[in-house]
């Protein structure tokens, strides 16, 4: 059977499956950034930045599809000046048809995102959430079923999203008792006769589901119910549900040397130098990580206990706060969510595995604008 083409909205949901846009900062201007939606595609590129260098690189390859972790456009703009070095790129996107996506603080706050990869490299196990920046609002939801579709309605359930607490799936919880309708003039109903009253042997299933996922179970219970107006209730709970959030605490498997882990850092992510404050012989085994500018957080960093914090773009005064406060700093730099990239062609090539004929390639330009001599 042929298979139907994958278009750019496929794709920006499977990026969104892993990284939601709701875990992003309100500030941030993550989803499409250039191009369409509808659009089908047969090449995607992975890169960090989008710059007129790896705009030249999709071109020159025949690529359809940007995927990028920091967004080609972060303020609105008044004018596409095609004299502009952004001009001139966005020009060159629009001429060549290619699309460009961004899945920037919502891929750091994803589960498996670019923080979750840093601590995966370096070997920071046991990990927890520097900072809590979304919490999931978890509901109730309710729905009467005739006992014939039961099993029918907790797949259904279970499949879009819903009963689901821990590593536990299909958790409901089951009520039988009588249920009462009337079919008037005009219905087709599933069970009944028009103008006569129905006592039916009906199933009360319940469950929870976070609130992100409340359309798609409700459109996966009208699809699976027999009934033509299926009854369901929805209940806010104050229980929360899982704590997304940037940056990572974790430990490391043994105390080793600050100066240990330098090195470590530098061979595992693959930079030619970084730079760090405190003690070189001090050994260290709780870490704080996070990727891009972490420099506003050295304060929770200590207050969670971490001997050092991995980050970049550190200013020379609040490197010397941290160095005060007794909190070792290694600025790795930004250019570490370089290793998105990697994980990024790795989870699509997997998600489209059975579509062959998408390729997904990896950027092979270098967008860190700095170098050691």
């Amino acid at each position: 059977m042929k298979k139907h083409p994958i278009n750019n909205s496929n794709v920006f949901q499977l990026m969104e499956k892993w990284a939601p846009k709701h875990l992003a900062y309100d500030w941030d201007n993550v989803g499409l950034q250039v191009g369409s939606y509808h659009q089908n595609v047969n090449k995607i590129m992975v890169t960090l930045d989008v710059l007129e260098t790896v705009v030249d690189e999709a071109i020159q390859k025949g690529v359809n599809l940007i995927i990028a972790h920091h967004p080609l456009l972060f303020k609105p703009i008044k004018q596409i000046n095609f004299d502009s070095p952004q001009g001139r790129l966005i020009r060159k996107l629009i001429d060549h048809q290619i699309t460009v996506y961004a899945a920037h603080t919502n891929l750091d706050a994803a589960i498996g995102g670019v923080n979750d990869m840093l601590c995966q490299s370096i070997g920071i196990q046991s990990t927890s959430n520097l900072i809590d920046t979304f919490t999931q609002r978890l509901l109730k939801i309710v729905v009467y079923v005739p006992k014939t579709h039961e099993e029918e309605i907790r797949n259904a359930l279970s499949d879009s999203g819903a009963g689901h607490i821990g590593n536990y799936s299909h958790c409901t919880f089951q009520t039988k008792g009588e249920g009462t309708f009337k079919p008037l003039e005009g219905t087709n109903p599933y069970i009944g006769t028009t103008n006569q009253l129905e006592l039916v042997d009906e199933v009360r299933i319940e469950t929870i589901l976070p609130e992100e996922k409340l359309n798609k179970v409700i459109s996966s219970i009208l699809k699976a119910h027999p009934y033509e107006e299926p009854a369901y209730d929805i209940y806010p709970l104050k229980n929360s549900g899982k704590r997304f959030g940037i940056g990572r605490v974790g430990l490391l498997p043994q105390k080793i040397t600050l100066e240990k882990l330098c090195s470590q850092i530098k061979k595992s992510l693959n930079i030619s130098g970084l730079r760090v404050t405190g003690d070189l012989q001090k050994e260290v085994k709780k870490v704080a990580v996070l990727g891009g500018s972490g420099e506003k957080y050295i304060h929770t960093a200590k207050q969670k206990g971490a001997d050092v914090y991995i980050t970049g773009d550190m200013s020379f005064h609040t490197a010397q706060d941290a160095w005060q406060m007794g909190l070792s700093v290694i600025d790795a730099g930004h250019y570490i969510e370089n290793i998105m990239k990697k994980h990024t062609v790795e989870y699509l090539k997997n998600e489209l595995k059975h579509h062959p004929s998408v390729e997904i390639l990896m950027s092979e330009i270098n967008t860190d604008p700095f170098q050691f001599v």
